[in-house]
């Protein structure tokens, strides 16, 4: 019996599609997930944006990501089902193995860049936007 592994997906839903379409074809998507012996831990929706290029002749596709805990076997049927859906203009399902965790948590430890505005007092913020 094989353990379960993290995995990342993001998914484009057609943007063009109503709003309740859109939240159909995410729980559509949550419950193939669940259905092949996966348990999702975050879903965000980023919603709709404009894509850098068009796909399906769709320019505004609604963003998705989901993280969950699957079977390496059910991960070609999530795919397939994935794959045959109109409404789904793209996906991509990551493993996240461990050095790749370790990455994230290291990008995230220093994710503030020196000179971001994170770093900037409010006086020097304002100071800049005067300047500029």
């Amino acid at each position: 019996m094989e353990t379960k592994k993290r995995y990342e997906c993001t998914i484009i839903v057609n943007g063009g599609l109503e709003d309740e379409k859109i939240a159909a074809t995410m729980e559509e998507v949550k419950k193939v997930i669940a259905a092949n012996k996966g348990d999702i831990e975050s879903v965000l929706e980023i919603g709709r944006r404009k894509m850098a290029y068009p796909i399906a002749k769709q320019t505004v596709g609604s963003y998705a990501h989901i993280e969950f805990m699957g079977d390496p076997a059910g991960m070609a049927a999530i795919e397939k089902t994935f794959r045959y859906d109109d409404n789904i203009l793209r996906f991509l399902i990551v493993h996240l193995s461990k050095p790749l965790l370790e990455m994230r948590k290291r990008v995230e430890k220093y994710s503030v860049v020196i000179g971001s505005p994170e770093d900037k007092s409010e006086e020097e913020l304002q100071e800049n936007a005067a300047k500029g």
